[in-house]
């Protein structure tokens, strides 16, 4: 979801694993061109949905932290591909976390129809982020050191 901290939480995961932090929106911007926002307003939605499974799909991760758009649950076929090469993680937030966070909705290159809510995005997209996520974390909070502490320990069982 926009704003529960993938890209930050992300970075500080791969700090402390030793491993390399891939950001899936900074590929699309690399592999276009452009900004993300750019591609909404000017291709349409159906347009970057597409663009970003193309670019999710040919990604071959190795050990890598990755970070995805939210809108990538949208593709079976990117989410197939991801969870067959690591473990997907959901980093959970209420809706109050996610609106005081969102305050850019409208220029962040979010993903969504006109008029459509955090509310309706959250209500549309978690389940799909369940029925992928091999571990799911809470990040209401702003205390990434612990999000990242509790991560570490949810997926040892997972990946050694």
């Amino acid at each position: 979801m926009p704003g529960s901290g993938k890209s930050t939480i992300g970075v500080l995961l791969a700090k402390e694993l030793r491993r390399n932090f891939v950001d899936t929106d900074l590929l699309i911007q690399e592999g276009t061109g452009r900004g993300l926002q750019d591609i909404l307003d000017e291709d349409g939605i159906p347009a970057f949905l597409a663009e970003e499974a193309r670019i999710v799909k040919t990604f071959q991760p190795h050990g890598e932290i990755v970070a995805t758009g939210g809108s990538v649950v949208y593709s079976e076929e990117a989410m197939e591909h991801l969870s067959s090469r690591g473990v997907c993680v959901y980093l959970e937030c209420s809706l109050a976390a996610l609106e005081t966070r969102l305050s850019n909705l409208d220029s962040r290159g979010v993903v969504r129809g006109p008029g459509q809510s955090v509310a309706d995005l959250l209500a549309e997209r978690e389940p799909l982020y369940r029925k992928w996520a091999q571990v799911t974390v809470p990040n209401d909070h702003d205390r990434h050191g612990e999000t990242v502490r509790d991560l570490v320990e949810a997926l040892k069982p997972l990946v050694g």
